[in-house]
């Protein structure tokens, strides 16, 4: 017995990942709802809290952050990632766009038409 078939996977170039992170759980919450509410994204995911280790200002640092998992589309892209900048406390908060190159038909619709200019 196989995996459920949902259809065949549509190309995509104009649905994106965005990958950042937050200090905790509570901005987490805060960036995601504000994100959705003002139709910059689908949906943001929020993952369990881990440890980053990374060079600032000539130290190795270290920081509890929780992961976002940012469903949007390219056009949306530069709104998305100012909104992300003024809502984020870094001086350089990581914000990483990776294309999505495929997927389920109705899930890439339904993030186009969650994040169209209403």
């Amino acid at each position: 017995m196989g995996l459920p078939s949902f259809g065949p996977i549509a190309m995509s170039q104009d649905v994106v990942l965005v990958l950042s992170n937050a200090p905790d759980q509570l901005l987490a919450k805060r960036i995601a709802h504000m994100l959705v509410e003002e139709g910059l994204a689908a949906c943001v995911n929020l993952g369990a809290a881990y440890l980053s280790m990374y060079m600032w200002e000539g130290r190795l640092e270290s920081a509890d952050e929780v992961p976002l998992t940012i469903k949007t589309t390219q056009a949306a892209v530069p709104a998305l990632t100012a909104r992300l900048a003024e809502l984020h406390p870094y001086d350089v908060p990581e914000i990483v766009v990776i294309p999505v190159t495929g997927g389920a038909p109705s899930y890439l619709n339904w993030v186009r038409e969650q994040v169209a200019e209403k």
